[in-house]
């Protein structure tokens, strides 16, 4: 799918928050709520296809606070957030880009095949995400 394909889904979807930083984005609870099923879907895409087998899983939280300290975007949450606060901020985070074009669904199923550590490839996904969205 093309970015310009995936653009869609901003006129698609009418409830689609605008965020002018990302701390307005990863401390959003309706968006990390979303997000939460979103990640489940893309984790669990990319272990079927890992495996040649569909299955369903969903992430560890701490997986997820971790693959967000890891692509330095600690600095950007609130510092009296927790770890399951953290997991949320990276749940909303991927879903934000999702829906706003910034990356795909295949992409981010392939980001999470690549390696072996789940909490590394959900850094790489993380920090590609901060790169195409452009947000401080």
């Amino acid at each position: 799918m093309t970015c310009s394909k995936l653009k869609k889904n901003v006129k698609m979807f009418s409830f689609i928050p605008t965020h002018n930083s990302l701390t307005g984005v990863m401390t959003d609870h309706r968006l990390a709520s979303l997000g939460d099923a979103f990640v489940n879907l893309v984790y669990s895409l990319a272990l079927s296809d890992k495996n040649g087998r569909p299955s369903g899983a969903k992430v560890k939280g701490s997986l997820l606070a971790e693959g967000l300290r890891r692509a330095g975007l600690r600095p950007y949450a609130p510092s009296s957030m927790t770890s399951h606060e953290l997991a949320d901020a990276a749940e909303a985070l991927i879903v934000y880009a999702w829906l706003h074009g910034h990356i795909t669904l295949e992409e981010s199923v392939a980001m999470l095949e690549k390696d072996d550590d789940p909490a590394e490839a959900l850094s790489r996904l993380l920090e590609k995400i901060v790169e195409r969205i452009k947000l401080s």
